[in-house]
């Protein structure tokens, strides 16, 4: 029962927001176009259910390019209503358009030429005959068998609030990088934000030798830096390969069997040519998508001329929270 339930619930809600797209036309682009044109804020303002919904589309909002804030509308007319000022717009949130504490509001902001955009399931409500723009969230049904929860109506409304969020970061030209400038904090700021250059160790921690270091003396540098990798480079100091672990490996067992001595043999006969490489602007996030790709756990980072100035880990990423 509690199965069939759900299912059914989902089937409301998903049908809701379908429903919406079909209502989509010149009042959605006119509620796009105002808040572009707002010379001050966004304030999203709702009571109860619609309120809730109302902070999470202020929360989007502010997060996407679009300075917003959630104003209660009972604490609004007693005196936060001096939080909006000239230049700002409304987004007022009720399902039947009938909400108390929004319709005593409204006059208030009539007076200040505030520009209002309803969101609303009553397109002949108070709230809808006093707004500039109506955008039409009205569901056919509930969700709740009582018909009373609101449901179906809160997620249209939150749907909608995210339509126009998103329409705004593209008119904005919102970019990868001003998503990051807002969202400092966390693995999504870790991963949006670090670049290489944070992260790679330089100077003496990077392991470097020439293309005819013995194998004996480019082992002591791979143990000694703790990398399990060093850069080889040619007389001019340009890379031109890696010697790792596994490259190791790969030689005893090579030469096990014909019988050759690997220490006496140079950086340059057993380095693996062309390594993959990573530049210190990068994001981190990209120098770990560089080392699932092709398995490898440590990238050297050269500047303009190739010549390595840093080596990244693995560890060091997991560490940063990048992974």
């Amino acid at each position: 029962m509690s199965i069939e339930q759900a299912k059914k619930v989902l089937r409301i809600e998903a049908e809701a927001v379908a429903a919406l797209a079909d209502r989509i036309d010149d009042s959605f682009d006119k509620a796009v176009q105002m808040i572009l044109n707002c010379e001050g804020r966004v304030v999203v303002t709702g009571m109860g259910k619609s309120g809730l919904i109302g902070k999470k589309i202020a929360a989007t909002l502010a997060s996407t390019g679009t300075p917003a804030l959630f104003l209660h509308p009972a604490e609004g007319i007693h005196g936060d209503l001096g939080m909006v000022t000239r230049g700002d717009t409304v987004i007022a949130l009720s399902n039947s358009g009938e909400t108390d504490e929004l319709s005593r509001m409204l006059p208030s902001l009539k007076r200040l030429g505030i520009g209002i955009i309803a969101l609303t399931g009553n397109v002949d409500s108070t709230l809808a005959k006093n707004s500039d723009v109506v955008i039409n969230v009205g569901v056919k049904e509930e969700a709740c068998p009582l018909g009373l929860a609101p449901t179906a109506s809160t997620t249209a409304a939150l749907a909608m609030g995210d339509a126009l969020a998103v329409a705004l970061l593209d008119k904005r030209g919102f970019k990868e990088e001003d998503f990051a400038c807002f969202h400092p904090g966390g693995a999504l700021g870790k991963k949006l934000l670090l670049r290489v250059q944070d992260l790679m160790h330089t100077g003496d921690d990077v392991p470097v030798v020439t293309e005819t270091t013995l194998i004996k003396d480019a082992i002591f540098v791979i143990s000694s830096k703790k990398m399990g990798v060093t850069a080889v480079v040619n007389t001019s100091g340009k890379l031109v390969g890696v010697i790792s672990d596994g490259d190791l490996r790969r030689w005893m067992e090579k030469t096990e069997k014909t019988g050759e001595n690997l220490l006496t043999k140079k950086a340059l006969d057993i380095m693996t040519a062309n390594p993959k490489v990573a530049n210190r602007e990068s994001l981190a996030a990209e120098a770990v998508s560089l080392m699932e790709r092709y398995s490898i756990t440590c990238l050297i980072v050269t500047d303009n001329n190739t010549k390595p100035e840093g080596v990244i880990h693995l560890h060091d990423l997991l560490k940063a929270g990048v992974v």
